[in-house]
């Protein structure tokens, strides 16, 4: 399960870097394949929106942050 989640985050990287480039630069990373309609962009595209999904699912599960193991006492911040 691990490699699976460090797939889909490495995945997540790589939409957030594309949204990046194509807001600061009107460049798609899909034109490297192709453009937007080829079918290695369109699996790539598919790939990462399923990765999104995983990790909506099974965040909660793997953060350590989320899980609340560690809660923060209000003293403890000053």
């Amino acid at each position: 399960m691990k490699g699976l989640h460090m797939l889909a985050f490495l995945l997540l990287i790589v939409g957030g870097l594309n949204w990046l480039v194509l807001a600061l630069f009107s460049w798609d990373i899909g034109q490297l394949f192709g453009g937007q309609d080829a079918l290695i962009s369109k699996i790539i595209y598919v790939l990462v929106g399923l990765a999104a999904i995983l990790e909506l699912i099974g965040h909660k599960k793997a953060c350590k942050y989320c899980k609340g193991s560690t809660p923060v006492s209000p003293s403890s911040s000053i």
